[in-house]
């Protein structure tokens, strides 16, 4: 693949990356605030999410010897298991929007020694891959985009004729209860803000959670076996109360509101935490980590031929 380095297997390619301007706002919030708490709460947030990654890729995996594109790689993790999975006569390139995420996937994907994967900064949305792939692979990366279709047309034109993609989602809210809980305590105190400064995440984790969406935006976008399979798992917020609630309070759909409203809305913050901590009490196992159901769809199609 032209992505690989014959050397150590990573780069980033292109210097230049066109963003759509109806993701602008989300780049900007995904490379800054959002890396920012997506490092400090790594280890809870990675973890979460792992075991639905885990399980997609029990049901469909990508074969020996498979080219692999990561969409919405994030720090690289998901890349790196990829590459471990098709061996190295196949590759896995990672792709995000956020520049300074591709920067640590590079780094801790050197320190692995794994030559068959590289990155590169990219918005899915207006690219056109050089590099025609076997597979395709999203853990919760395909629900910030603004035209979903149009950047899923995009990974299928790069895709082989009957090439796979296989991405997780978030289900509906009502079975995500530790984040829809946490957004009705700060509706409690704050409605969303017809004016703000701090760029917002996109689209949001629930974009794609109607079964009915995601097959009409697959569809549309040229893709046909389509299948969801939906997986249940408990998902570790915080190794303690305190954990949980302030991650709460620095991402997903509580902490949206908040960080919309910046220092507007320092005065509340108190009595919001305390709320929060009230309301994730209710998680706290007899160990005191703090658990929650959670729930995903696997998302299964292949490219039209």
């Amino acid at each position: 693949m032209t992505t690989s380095n014959a050397e150590h297997g990573l780069m980033q390619v292109g210097d230049e990356v066109r963003v759509v301007p109806d993701n602008l706002e989300a780049t900007e919030a995904w490379n800054g605030p959002l890396f920012d708490v997506w490092m400090e709460f790594r280890e809870i947030l990675t973890g979460g999410v792992r075991g639905h990654g885990e399980r997609a890729l029990a049901l469909e995996p990508p074969r020996e010897g498979d080219r692999v594109l990561d969409i919405g790689c994030g720090l690289g993790d998901t890349t790196v298991g990829l590459a471990q999975l098709v061996g190295p006569s196949g590759h896995a390139h990672g792709v995000d929007v956020a520049e300074r995420m591709i920067h640590t996937a590079i780094t801790e994907a050197t320190e692995t020694g794994i030559l068959n994967v590289s990155f590169a900064t990219c918005d899915v949305e207006s690219a056109r891959f050089a590099d025609t792939f076997d597979y395709a692979f999203s853990r919760m990366g395909t629900m910030f985009f603004a035209r979903p279709v149009t950047a899923l047309r995009n990974v299928r034109e790069a895709l082989t004729p009957g090439g796979r993609l296989t991405m997780v989602v978030w289900r509906r809210k009502l079975d995500n209860e530790f984040l829809h809980h946490a957004e009705r305590v700060v509706a409690e105190h704050l409605d969303e803000p017809e004016e703000y400064d701090a760029p917002r995440c996109g689209p949001g984790p629930f974009s794609m959670a109607n079964a009915d969406t995601v097959t009409d935006v697959l569809t549309a976008a040229g893709y046909e076996n389509i299948r969801l399979a939906r997986v249940d798992l408990p998902y570790k917020i915080g190794n303690d109360l305190e954990q949980a609630v302030a991650m709460n309070m620095a991402i997903g759909p509580a902490a949206e509101i908040l960080r919309l409203w910046g220092n507007r809305a320092a005065d509340l913050k108190p009595r919001i935490q305390a709320d929060l901590r009230t309301a994730l009490a209710d998680y706290v196992t007899s160990e005191g980590a703090v658990f929650a159901s959670s729930s995903t769809w696997t998302v299964t199609a292949t490219a039209q031929r």
